[in-house]
């Protein structure tokens, strides 16, 4: 299967769950939290896979030139797919950017590139 050849939302929906996953392990092994509150856990790992930090952490890897020219293409082909899904607590235009971002990370899972998705979720990371 070659990943290029998916659509965007096939990859947003992967790298949705890989992304999730990711952060949870975050929480749990970052020792910070109540390990025994689930709400607590839930709020810190939030803050990184809301609509709004994943468009803001996407956009600044933009502008940083972090990104390869084949991965912003991506990334800006994600963001431009219409959807018929409305966001529940994210503006349409931060709903695309998020997608976006979770298109690439799918992409990344699926090819293989697993240095790569490290690095690009760290980024993540670090932006939000």
């Amino acid at each position: 299967m070659d990943c290029r050849d998916l659509n965007v939302l096939a990859l947003a929906f992967m790298g949705d769950a890989v992304y999730e996953q990711f952060i949870r392990d975050r929480v749990v092994r970052g020792g910070e939290h109540n390990l025994s509150r689930a709400d607590e856990m839930h709020r810190a790992a939030v803050r990184y896979v809301c609509a709004p930090a994943q468009a803001k952490a996407v956009k600044q890897m933009i502008a940083d030139g972090f990104l390869s020219e084949e991965e912003e293409a991506l990334v800006k082909r994600a963001r431009n797919h219409r959807t018929a899904t409305k966001p529940k607590n994210a503006g349409a235009v931060e709903y695309k950017w998020a997608t976006a971002l979770e298109a690439l990370i799918g992409f990344l899972y699926l090819d293989g590139r697993g240095e790569r998705l490290r690095q690009v979720m760290e980024r993540t990371v670090q932006e939000i």
